[in-house]
């Protein structure tokens, strides 16, 4: 018996060796000479591709893999949701960069105190289920904006892949049925969403074939009209119709409004690399320059050793706090983006910082003159001539606010809880948001996602486009990057950026590596349930901090591209079910 236990041990190992060999491999960086494509689900990765090799460009690609997400990723793709999408087309001397602002906002019927009950405290789920916590609705219009301005193939035909998965159905993966069992209670909840993802109460097995008809139909009805369709059309009075039905304040007037927006993109310097990402009503951008600016000079030691975590962290804390008091829509508050990005006010943190300990109190700094859940997505693609495409959008928390558009087959979000319901108070997800992200009618809620895009220069020869004199008139291609995640979002997108630029980690090792996350408020440091050693979190809470262990932090899908050979290599985050494909 003894003989045969050691037996049953020695292949229990090998078995266990090989199952992580497996996991290792298929997490390993996807190489590809020309195209590269990074999303959070393997079907919508594979339209990024097949639009590629049909000839489109990185955006043609972007737009088919945001369609397709809808369909095979209802958690978080989405037709009924809004998000920021960084464009980067390698042309000209510098190469052109522009941010689509496609963030839902609230109607015209909304108002500061729609959330608060008669007490003046905020009223339990107001904000997050049902047809009051909708936004208007953005994706689409931000979709179709940039397909035109920079697309090759068309809307129609960067549509056609997710209306074929919807028509025809697929396979419905083990993490789709993990996720619609976690959603069956909200879901549950309204008849649309019921009857379509439910099944009228039975849950979809792994395997079985998953068809979303009235989806279908929508989509074509945006290819045939474009934007209209969704905004003017027959899914715009479908939209209107479920809002009066369960008590929602979108009408047909604010969908007709409805503009997505062409913003600068905010730009970075760090340790000879630019940095492009998104402004406000994104908080992302402004957090993740401000925290870089104040981190670039100084030694951070080894990835995730005390030092480097005590620094980072207390970066973190301050850029929160900032964020709490100073960000929201530009359009309608004044924010201090430039006081916050300056060099000379990350002077000013970062002698705080060596200055101070951790238990240490910390308010916002005063320059000179957020919040979508993990249920958020990020998909990255890179085309053959180098131009990139950083994308982030959500329907907020798992499945939105719950609420399917009868007869159009899509769920509806609730960001409306993005906004400081109750100035101070936080919201959903722990965020403290202050009065400049109050609520106001048209006014768009803050933001925590940050797709980002990193340039070298001609000195270390970077990917660029090079003239016939083999010169690389503008800056080239290095990392295109973003996650979803709430508030950890930034965070998570600093430290896949540290690890690659700083660290000299490829890019698997970049977005694979231990993450750690502190906000402010809570006054907490969260730490990942693997690779940091038992010494260094006692380090850590001897310093003061309060230290809680827990669960994967975000899910970046990054592209790097080699500077040398412009070989891009690809990444999906091992803590989701992603997937990186090129050619």
């Amino acid at each position: 018996m003894r003989v045969r236990f050691k037996q049953r041990k020695t292949l229990l190992t090998l078995l266990c060796a090989l199952a992580l060999a497996d996991r290792a491999r298929a997490f390993e960086p996807v190489a590809a000479r020309h195209g590269m494509v990074v999303s959070a689900e393997p079907q919508a990765s594979d339209v990024g591709l097949e639009i590629l090799e049909a000839g489109g460009n990185a955006v043609d690609a972007a737009v088919a893999v945001g369609f397709a997400l809808a369909v095979t990723h209802p958690y978080a793709g989405n037709i009924g949701g809004g998000g920021f999408m960084l464009v980067r087309m390698a042309t000209g001397e510098a190469g052109e960069a522009i941010v689509v602002d496609y963030r839902e906002e609230a109607p015209a019927a909304a108002s500061r105190i729609m959330y608060l009950d008669a007490k003046g405290d905020l009223a339990p789920e107001a904000s997050v289920v049902g047809a009051r916590a909708v936004g208007v609705p953005g994706t689409v219009a931000g979709l179709a904006l940039v397909e035109e301005k920079y697309g090759k193939l068309g809307l129609a035909r960067a549509l056609a892949p997710a209306i074929r998965l919807a028509e025809q159905g697929f396979p419905v993966s083990y993490a789709l049925s993990q996720s619609l069992q976690g959603g069956q209670a909200l879901l549950s909840r309204f008849d649309g969403s019921r009857r379509i993802f439910l099944r009228n109460g039975k849950l979809y097995e792994p395997g079985e074939i998953f068809k979303q008809p009235e989806l279908a139909h929508t989509l074509r009805l945006i290819a045939q009209g474009g934007p209209d369709a969704f905004y003017r059309g027959a899914v715009a009075k479908a939209i209107a119709s479920t809002m009066e039905k369960y008590g929602g304040l979108i009408t047909l007037g604010d969908l007709e409004q409805y503009q997505a927006k062409v913003r600068a993109p905010l730009e970075g310097r760090f340790r000879g690399f630019t940095v492009l990402t998104v402004p406000p009503p994104s908080s992302g951008g402004v957090a993740l320059i401000e925290m870089l600016n104040v981190l670039e000079p100084l030694d951070l030691g080894s990835p995730n050793s005390y030092q480097s975590i005590h620094v980072m962290a207390e970066t973190m804390r301050r850029a929160y706090a900032d964020r709490a008091a100073y960000l929201g829509d530009g359009d309608f508050v004044s924010v201090p983006v430039a006081g916050l990005t300056s060099p000379k006010y990350a002077a000013k943190l970062r002698e705080e910082i060596l200055n101070s300990k951790p238990k240490a109190p910390v308010v916002a700094g005063g320059p000179a003159a957020w919040s979508e859940g993990t249920q958020t997505t990020h998909f990255s693609v890179v085309d053959a001539d180098g131009n990139a495409v950083a994308n982030t959008y959500t329907l907020n928390g798992g499945y939105g606010s719950g609420v399917t558009v009868e007869g159009a087959g899509f769920l509806l979000n609730d960001e409306m809880d993005d906004f400081a319901s109750k100035p101070g108070a936080p919201n959903m997800f722990g965020l403290v948001q202050g009065e400049a992200n109050a609520i106001q009618p048209r006014k768009r809620p803050l933001s925590s996602m940050t797709p980002t895009i990193v340039l070298g220069n001609n000195r270390d020869s970077g990917f660029g486009i090079r003239d016939s004199g083999n010169r690389i008139p503008n800056p080239g291609l290095r990392l295109v990057l973003g996650s979803p995640g709430g508030g950890t979002i930034i965070n998570t997108v600093l430290q896949v950026l540290l690890n690659v630029l700083v660290f000299k980690m490829d890019v698997r090792e970049a977005v694979t590596a231990p993450r750690f996350h502190h906000q402010w408020m809570p006054d907490e440091l969260l730490v990942e349930d693997w690779g940091f050693s038992a010494d260094t979190l006692e380090r850590l809470k001897e310093a003061g901090y309060k230290v809680n262990v827990r669960g994967g932090i975000g899910e970046c899908q990054a592209i790097a591209i080699d500077p040398e050979t412009r070989w891009r290599f690809g990444a999906a985050d091992p803590r989701g079910d992603g997937k990186a494909v090129g050619y």
